[in-house]
């Protein structure tokens, strides 16, 4: 069984950095691709990023495109989604999840494995 566990959250100030990971275990992820999305009170969760743990080939949503990297430590299982530049409105939970396949969807109901997200706060 796939399991997904987030870490890197917390608050921040406008302008600020942080960096989110999700170590993954259950697989070889070889075949698998990793997402970001996110979720702020009231609203419908939100892709934000996604890789392909083979080659590494990347997809962002354009909010965050110049502003956040994904990236994969094969070695660790862990994917890394560094965000700087950070705005209030990238306050949201954050969870990370997987598919199996190399397909980079943007829809959250193409993945099947879910971790339980991290918050991030965005505020002075």
């Amino acid at each position: 069984q796939v399991q997904l566990v987030e870490s890197g959250g917390g608050l921040v100030q406008p302008g600020g950095s942080l960096r989110l990971s999700c170590a993954a275990s259950g697989r070889t992820f070889s075949s698998y691709v990793t997402g970001w999305f996110r979720q702020a009170p009231g609203k419908e969760r939100q892709f934000v990023a996604a890789i392909r743990w083979s080659g590494g080939s990347t997809r962002y949503t354009d909010s965050a495109k110049g502003r956040f990297t994904i990236s994969r430590d094969k070695a660790n299982n862990t994917v890394y989604l560094q965000m700087n530049s950070l705005k209030p409105e990238d306050t949201a939970v954050y969870y990370c999840a997987a598919k199996y396949g190399t397909m980079l969807y943007q829809l959250s109901d193409r993945y099947d494995y879910w971790g339980r997200g991290t918050q991030v706060t965005v505020s002075s």
